[in-house]
């Protein structure tokens, strides 16, 4: 898979430890955490804006509503810090670790547990608002190790996805259950209007409405998926393996559209810039590729020698990746002059 133009590296930073949490994108840049505790703003030029150290690894991805950033820690560290220049305006210790990445709205940031428990607090001071325990272990089977995905958040409801448990949609205000649906171990989940586009370890796609839980459509594109949906444009796009490949579904009714072969699996979602998808794979060689999305040889491959496991940010014409090494990794997007 080979280049058909050069892009140029626009910059390389490296935050010092490992990191599997995700970067978030910003107008002027992104925000990167790490397991040593680090969570590091850059700007376009993958200069540092500010810089705080936290007690133990971020893991899951931070969150960021108006002016301030939520982070947690895998041990049990909640903070909220300034956007601006990451002055800390509260922090709590000694809660659940946090392992799945955070959603939050003007009022509360929600936190789920690794093992299901959910919690709301609330977004000025940080207490907690309400609690709502963790399902039966029999109930998730989930796995050790195994991270539950983030939570999808709209129409003042928190869907949580609980391993085996199935799909739970929560009120923001209480936590009551408004909905629940059997689904199996998720992959990952997106939301695109009033609808909740799931992907499953047993290789089911599904639609579930956000609001009442409706089963809208289920099917299974094939044996073995590998990533989270994404929605670009019309089309949800959700890795396979066996072989590995990126397969594009019907929103509408979950159909099986098309598939696009890869080098190695996709875990994570994939970004899109303008009519092009960035798929970062997961191998030792890191390859993204950008790919039409009707299919064909990649636009562009670009080697990172790092495996890729989260979602890559575009911001107009420049891409940044996040390497498991925790390297931050930037390239400009735009055709070179001739």
């Amino acid at each position: 898979m080979g280049c058909k133009r050069g892009p140029e590296r626009v910059f390389e930073f490296s935050t010092d430890a490992s990191s599997r949490a995700g970067l978030v994108g910003l107008e002027d840049g992104v925000l990167v955490s790490n397991e040593a505790g680090a969570l590091v703003r850059l700007n376009r030029k993958g200069e540092p804006v500010w810089r705080v150290k936290l007690g133990q690894e971020v893991a899951g991805r931070p969150a960021v509503v108006g002016d301030s950033v939520l982070a947690g820690t895998v041990g049990g560290e909640l903070v909220r810090l300034g956007l601006a220049d990451g002055t800390e305006r509260w922090r709590l210790t000694g809660e659940p670790p946090v392992m799945t990445g955070l959603v939050a709205d003007e009022a509360s940031v929600y936190v789920l547990g690794p093992d299901g428990a959910v919690r709301a607090h609330a977004m000025d001071t940080g207490q907690v608002k309400w609690r709502r325990p963790a399902p039966k272990p029999e109930e998730t089977h989930l796995e050790p190790g195994q991270r539950l995905p983030a939570p999808e958040l709209a129409g003042g409801v928190l869907a949580v996805s609980l391993g085996e448990a199935g799909l739970v949609g929560l009120s923001v205000e209480n936590g009551e259950v408004r909905w629940r649906r059997l689904m199996g171990p998720v992959l990952g989940m997106t939301r695109e209007g009033d609808t909740l586009y799931v992907s499953t370890r047993t290789g089911k796609t599904a639609a579930v409405g956000m609001t009442d839980g409706a089963l809208r459509w289920e099917q299974s594109p094939a044996p073995v998926l590998t990533s989270p949906p994404t929605f670009v444009q019309g089309v949800l796009w959700v890795g396979a393996t066996e072989p590995p490949q990126l397969l594009a579904v019907s929103p509408s009714n979950g159909k099986r559209l098309s598939s696009i072969p890869l080098p190695s699996p996709l875990v994570t979602q994939l970004a899109v810039h303008g009519e092009e998808l960035v798929v970062p794979t997961s191998g030792r060689e890191g390859l993204v590729l950008t790919l039409k999305r009707q299919g064909g040889a990649p636009v562009l491959t670009l080697r990172t020698d790092t495996p890729m496991r989260t979602q890559p940010v575009v911001l107009g014409d420049q891409l940044f990746v996040l390497g498991l090494d925790g390297r931050v990794l930037s390239w400009s997007l735009r055709p070179p002059e001739p």
